[in-house]
């Protein structure tokens, strides 16, 4: 026997509407369509933002956030003081 034939399921419908109603169960499912769509739209945001900032580097420049650190880097600059 199925964990989950027809008539189970069936079964799982009539108490749910039951216990939220329809108007209950029309609200939930539009509060998650909408929950759907706006991250949906957010992530097409995402990939469209992520697409310009790639266009946006030249060909030959580096990420600033994986480049290398630059020579003398570490070394003290001359308006530091000591401490």
């Amino acid at each position: 026997m199925d964990l989950f034939s027809p008539r189970h399921l069936l079964i799982i419908l009539v108490v749910v509407l039951l216990v939220f109603g329809t108007k209950k169960l029309r609200t939930i499912g539009s509060d998650l369509g909408a929950a759907v769509r706006g991250f949906k739209k957010s992530m097409n945001e995402g990939e469209q933002e992520q697409q310009t900032a790639q266009k946006q580097l030249p060909a030959g420049a580096k990420d600033a956030e994986f480049s290398e650190a630059a020579p003398g880097a570490g070394s003290p600059r001359k308006d530091d003081k000591p401490v």
